[in-house]
């Protein structure tokens, strides 16, 4: 069952005991406010001079009133390692410069590459990417969820560093319903890259995440180990004929015949 692991960084004790307050009431509600969720583990912790608070949720199943606990994260805390249907990710923003810019800096990352983004349904890019050709319909509707990643072209609103050079991202609905929840509860789709430092491999592992990066961190999405294996299928979609720029999970043979149905 997947935890949820927050890490807000406060800058003294006395602060943050006020957020373990906030959360000891938050608990003390949870019949009210989490519904079907299992909260414990309350606690403040200092590491390296800074406190943060440790929250433990356990849901049974996606559930709406928890995401909406969760979807304060990203605009709190900036940066959360979450799952996906592959291997783990950093979920921030893409239309926040600032939490861009620090996902950058945690990752070590060249800002001149892209970041993909995974999004909660195909309405949800539709409404804040823009249409998908009609290809890109195709692809999304025997696809997604899934392990496919589509390039798109961007819109100018996404953070400097979204996007590449061409101004197109890639973006996909990962086959995670507990991730897919947490972006519609975000209400925009979430970078997706995965939560390593550049130079190291990806990870299926949340204990690997918190080594590389829970000193940085803001938040976990834990969910325990990952079905790892091949990464995303990437398909640029922006000319009329489809292009494979990475090969994936998704075999470049059945996206050809899907497009030739």
């Amino acid at each position: 069952a997947p935890r949820l692991v927050a890490q807000p960084h406060v800058g003294t004790e006395r602060e943050a005991h006020d957020v373990l307050r906030l959360a000891a009431d938050l608990q003390s509600k949870r019949d009210r406010l989490l519904p079907g969720l299992r909260a414990a583990g309350f606690g403040v912790y200092p590491t390296s001079g800074t406190y943060f608070v440790t929250v433990d949720i356990r849901p049974v199943q996606p559930d709406g009133d928890g995401m909406e606990f969760c979807r304060q994260l990203p605009h709190r805390c900036g940066v959360v390692a979450i799952p996906t249907d592959t291997l783990y990710g950093l979920a921030a923003d893409p239309f926040n410069g600032p939490a861009v810019q620090r996902l950058f800096q945690i990752k070590r990352r060249d800002p001149e590459r892209a970041i993909p983004l995974i999004a909660a349904n195909a309405a949800q890019v539709r409404l804040t990417l823009g249409d998908l050709p009609r290809h890109a319909q195709r692809l999304a509707a025997r696809f997604w969820p899934g392990p496919l990643t589509l390039v798109v072209a961007a819109p100018s609103t996404l953070a400097e560093g979204v996007a590449d050079a061409r101004g197109t991202v890639g973006v996909r609905v990962p086959g995670h319903p507990a991730v897919c929840a947490f972006a519609a509860a975000c209400g925009v789709p979430l970078t997706a890259t995965s939560a390593n430092i550049s130079g190291y491999p990806p990870t299926a592992d949340p204990e690997e995440v918190v080594r590389q990066l829970g000193a940085e961190l803001d938040g976990l999405l834990d969910a325990g180990l990952t079905t790892g294996g091949l990464p995303s299928t990437i398909v640029d979609v922006t000319t009329p004929l489809p292009t494979l720029i990475r090969a994936g999970a998704v075999a470049w043979e059945r996206i050809q015949a899907c497009l030739h149905e």
